[in-house]
């Protein structure tokens, strides 16, 4: 075997568990395997998984914080118009730069997928040049699935349609758009079904910012609903945010689940810029603005967290660790069952990758050899820790390492070697 993974926890509780890897793929699993390998690592109880996938991101404004200027209201509104004044200014040179760097960051974090909506609304189509580019350039060690997103309204904006088409014939993998954000409800329904009419007839994903406002009467998730069971692109649509669900009334959200069910269309939420951003006309009692995540799973809805943003004209913070989001998302959602949490690290998993459609995902033999050693023991405990990435394998091979995560404490009458690594609290040299 090229690579020999000893004596690893998986995310489903089995224990103790090897995986054998040969020529990029999962060639077998189970306990104490025979199999030598050139490479072996022995994870000693660590939590292997799949790598951690982001269903919602924004890499053409990455790492943009500043840039012409700072957001200082902190809305959602304050960021779009910054970011309109900075694409005037954008280059090729400096998009690529600053999105390798990001993707440098998610390789070493686990995060080895990646759907990054790209503005399609400047003429010149720049950023998506350059996040073609990008994806070039990381496919060797991370899959980058980008949407054409039409940020200034598909209707609002006179050559929207035209260049989301452009950026389609030009390699963009996904139709998005942005209805709530339209002038009229009436223009953001219509805006739906041009979009998934245009998906429908090239055979394409979609993926849409969807009511991401606090207003309960924005429901353009209703319409992209019917649009998909109208035009059968069932397990084909995404709707991102959601957050007026929120906000709705009960009776109208029994109706709507059904719907949604019945479509197959996924939700995206992003909890840590949808607590940042929604609720900001709120005194107090103050709304949390992410989407309803538990009763959306237990309708059967798949659900996953997506990052959204990092350190661009909406958020100033961010790293690329989806652990930080699943632990966010679990804290808006007053998810803190067993079973809640472990479905947490499954939003940040194996249903982004179900959502996103990614071949050959996860740790059954013949499965692409992707995976992450983190430094916990099961899911919980990861999210809990944030755990340390002890091994990122891309296709059977080691592109990120580091040692345990050891802190040290000098205390009077205790001893000076703290081990935190999984239960978190265990000293040494007692």
């Amino acid at each position: 075997m090229d690579l020999l993974i000893r004596n690893a926890n998986l995310p489903d509780g089995k224990k103790g568990i090897d995986i054998a890897i040969e020529g990029g793929r999962i060639a077998a699993t189970g306990p104490a395997l025979s199999a030598q390998g050139e490479r072996e690592i022995d994870a000693s109880g660590c939590l292997v998984t799949p790598p951690f996938v982001d269903a919602h991101f924004h890499m053409d404004a990455t790492l943009s914080y500043g840039l012409p200027r700072v957001n200082q209201s902190g809305t959602l509104l304050e960021g779009i118009a910054l970011w309109g004044e900075l694409k005037p200014h954008l280059t090729q040179e400096a998009l690529i730069e600053r999105a390798l760097q990001y993707c440098d960051w998610a390789v070493a974090r686990g995060l080895l997928a990646i759907r990054s909506h790209v503005d399609i609304c400047d003429d010149r189509l720049l950023a998506v040049e350059a996040l073609l580019e990008v994806k070039r350039r990381v496919a060797p060690y991370l899959d980058l699935q980008l949407v054409a997103f039409p940020q200034d309204g598909l209707l609002r904006s006179p050559t929207a349609l035209a260049n989301l088409k452009r950026a389609i014939a030009m390699g963009v993998d996904v139709v998005g758009g942005i209805p709530h954000f339209e002038r009229t409800m009436a223009d953001g329904a219509e805006s739906v079904r041009i979009l998934c009419e245009f998906a429908a007839e090239k055979g394409l994903r979609v993926d849409m910012h969807c009511d991401e406002s606090d207003d309960p009467h924005s429901r353009h998730i209703e319409t992209l609903a019917a649009q998909t069971h109208r035009l059968g692109l069932h397990g084909r649509v995404a709707g991102s945010h959601l957050t007026s669900m929120h906000s709705m009334d009960n009776y109208y959200v029994s109706k709507l689940l059904p719907l949604m069910k019945e479509s197959g269309v996924a939700a995206i939420a992003n909890p840590l810029i949808n607590i940042t951003l929604q609720g900001r006309h709120d005194t107090y009692p103050k709304r949390r603005g992410m989407t309803r995540v538990p009763e959306l799973m237990a309708a059967g809805i798949d659900v996953a967290f997506g990052h959204d943003c990092v350190m661009d004209p909406w958020y100033s913070l961010g790293s690329g660790d989806m652990l930080e989001v699943a632990h966010m998302g679990l804290h808006v959602a007053q998810m803190t069952g067993q079973q809640a949490m472990r479905a947490c690290f499954a939003a940040v998993t194996e249903t982004p990758a179900r959502i996103l459609g990614l071949d050959g995902y996860g740790l059954a033999p013949g499965c692409h050899a992707d995976l992450v050693v983190l430094d916990a023991g099961d899911a919980v405990e990861a999210i809990r820790l944030r755990a340390a990435r002890r091994h990122v394998v891309r296709r059977g091979k080691v592109v990120a390492e580091a040692p345990p995560a050891v802190s040290r404490l000098d205390l009077p009458g205790r001893p000076s070697q703290v081990d935190f690594r999984l239960a978190g609290l265990a000293t040494q040299n007692r």
